[in-house]
């Protein structure tokens, strides 16, 4: 059974950082890509981050490119997201997955595994 477990939210002031971890349970890097997904108020969850299936190759949205970094940590079986400048509009739940598109081409965010944790919430504040 495939299980994600999200943590590292919290709150910041704009321009801050925070890193969250993503363990998953009942599957590894070599299975699957991983994406970082995010729902922010009153919009729909979308995908914000992937990295390829075993190699270190990532993609990202464009309204996180330069600020967000994605990295894997494979030995512990985690997936990282590491958030720098970060804006109010970042503010919203975060949460991995995932994804069965292995190069991240496309739109992977519509590829994923349905199996999402409880995601982690990060607030930044003005």
């Amino acid at each position: 059974q495939v299980q994600m477990r999200e943590s590292g939210g919290g709150s910041v002031q704009a321009g801050g950082s925070l890193t969250l971890s993503c363990v998953a349970s009942g599957l590894t890097f070599d299975d699957f890509a991983r994406g970082w997904f995010r729902q922010t108020p009153g919009k729909e969850r979308e995908g914000i981050a992937c990295i390829m299936f075993s190699v270190d190759r990532t993609v990202y949205r464009e309204s996180v490119k330069g600020r967000f970094t994605i990295s894997r940590d494979t030995a512990n079986n985690t997936l990282l997201l590491q958030m720098n400048s970060l804006k109010p509009e970042d503010t919203g739940m975060y949460y991995c997955a995932a994804v069965r598109r292995l190069d991240c081409s496309g739109p992977w965010w519509d590829y994923t595994l349905d199996t999402w944790g409880q995601g982690t919430l990060v607030n930044v504040s003005s």
